[in-house]
């Protein structure tokens, strides 16, 4: 059973003035923002439905649906296939370092969870001979996640991993996170060479992660190197701007 609606108080909306300037959305979004901001709605509740929003306080839908959608836009609601309208969580805010999205999320009690969408022993082709280093036509894992923080698809993660790491099985990388079971091979992470970008979100992307079509995401690519200065891990890796976001320190010289 999902998180039943939450019922707003009438007196919410006590301040919209029916007759005035400003128009009714506009209004009606202010009083769910201020609702969200004072833990009214906190984060993850699962707003009231439109219809019934609407016909309990008298206003019309499509002026509901456009003050929910000003939100919505705005990044403090999320609309959720078989869901419903919810509060966004708060912000996933990341250093740039060389750390995994999972521990990142587990050491800020984000409750981190993982989908594998697909994970296969491929023969190495250009991108990961050129990546990771190893010989054309050897084993490969290539593995497709779908990593989700207190229950919000956050990002989708593709990786490339060479031969001494392909008998990860599907269940592992579901329990954990792959720089866990890196480790666990004994494999000390030593540095990395990244690159962050952003673009629109691909119609497969937007279906996973939960957002409107062509939305912008944030990209990441990374060869991942180990302590002997080898290649371990390929990844290319899309997410959700509108709750994740990289910080970086700078130093003058």
């Amino acid at each position: 059973m999902g998180q039943a609606e939450q019922r707003l108080p009438d007196q919410l909306f006590l301040t919209i003035d029916r007759s005035g300037p400003i128009p009714l959305y506009f209004q009606i979004a202010k009083c769910l923002e201020q609702a969200i901001t004072d833990g009214t709605l906190p984060p993850g509740a699962r707003l009231e439905n439109e219809l019934s929003l609407a016909e309990r306080l008298g206003f019309s839908r499509p002026t509901i649906r456009r003050a929910i959608q000003e939100l919505v836009d705005r990044g403090l609601l999320v609309r959720r296939r078989g869901v419903g309208t919810q509060v966004v969580h708060s912000h996933v805010n990341r250093n740039v370092e060389l750390s995994s999205l999972y521990e990142d999320l587990d050491v800020n009690g984000r409750r981190p969870t993982t989908r594998v969408l697909s994970s296969e022993i491929v023969p190495a082709g250009e991108l990961a001979v050129e990546q990771l280093g190893v010989e054309p036509g050897r084993p490969t894992l290539h593995i497709t996640r779908l990593r989700y923080a207190d229950g919000v698809p956050l990002a989708i993660l593709d990786n490339i991993l060479p031969e001494p790491f392909t008998s990860f099985d599907e269940r592992a990388l579901t329990d954990f996170g792959l720089y866990q079971l890196l480790r666990s091979r004994g494999v000390t992470l030593r540095v990395a060479k990244q690159r962050i970008g952003a673009r629109q979100a691909t119609a497969e992307e937007s279906l996973l992660l939960e957002v409107a079509e062509r939305a912008a995401v944030l990209t990441v690519s990374r060869t991942a190197f180990d302590n002997s200065g080898r290649a371990v891990e390929y990844a290319r890796h899309s997410y959700r701007s509108d709750l994740y976001s990289f910080e970086v320190t700078l130093v003058d010289r």
